[in-house]
């Protein structure tokens, strides 16, 4: 379990990079079939983690445009009432 705690403690760019040097080992080769193996599930967690940030972070631009688009939409309601106004 103590796993699962590093990983909820890992930066998303602790992870990026540390997933870049798993991808590279890989691509390199000469590791024995259990080292493969093990560098790949860790892999797999790593690119989880990053997932799990750029989840959220998605998440919060989204909540900040949709924020923004409520002080929009009032400003556009102006701007109709200006485009109204014109047409009398």
């Amino acid at each position: 379990m103590a796993a699962k705690t590093d990983e909820a403690a890992l930066g998303y760019e602790q992870a990026r990079d540390e997933l870049i040097e798993v991808v590279r080992r890989l691509e390199a080769g000469g590791t024995t079939l259990e080292e493969s193996l093990a560098l790949w599930e860790r892999g797999e967690e790593l690119a989880k983690v990053c997932r799990h940030w750029l989840e959220g972070a998605r998440a919060r631009l989204d909540a900040a445009l949709s924020e923004g688009k409520g002080e929009g939409g009032s400003t556009g309601e102006g701007k109709d009432t200006a485009a109204g106004a014109d047409e009398d």
